[in-house]
């Protein structure tokens, strides 16, 4: 039994939720089905070219997904502490819950992408290496599992 799998009154049961791992360069993202998808998979990156790019790309993955939830990785320090990253992340979350009328959710990430970077390492998927291409889609998909860890049995978070 999936450690994702959520009971059938849970809120989120078969609900699309897309995560997002913000980035200055690249946006990562993974999505994840509940009940339906065996574990949040990577999904890709979006290039950070701009707000106006960004909305646009994650309106026509919400589109395409038919995501029903938004997740989005906050980094702070290991002891806690925000960053100068940290309050870009936020405004990063303010920005996209002006432009959707979905549920937006903020997720520490802390050592997200450090957790990408190991799996990535043990799979034979991405041969073994730390691909620079995916770490940012693997790290969002950490966010996510984290995510649904999160609110498992806290589905009013």
């Amino acid at each position: 039994m999936s450690e994702f799998l959520l009971p059938e009154d849970h809120p989120f049961h078969l609900k699309t939720i897309l995560a997002l791992d913000f980035g200055e360069k690249f946006i990562g993202v993974a999505t994840f089905c509940v009940n339906r998808d065996p574990f949040p998979t990577p999904y890709g990156r979006i290039a950070n070219t701009g707000p106006n790019a960004v909305l646009g790309e994650l309106r026509r993955i919400v589109d395409d997904e038919s995501v029903e939830r938004i997740v989005i990785g906050l980094p702070h320090l290991t002891d806690g502490k925000k960053t100068s990253t940290t309050v870009k992340a936020q405004a990063f979350v303010d920005f996209i819950r002006e432009h959707f009328t979905l549920p937006v959710d903020d997720q520490d990430e802390t050592l997200s992408t450090y957790e990408a970077q190991e799996r990535m390492k043990q799979s034979p998927r991405y041969n073994f290496r730390v691909d620079l291409k995916q770490i940012d889609a693997v790290a969002a998909s950490v966010i996510l599992e984290d995510f649904i860890r999160r609110t498992k049995d806290r589905p009013d978070l």
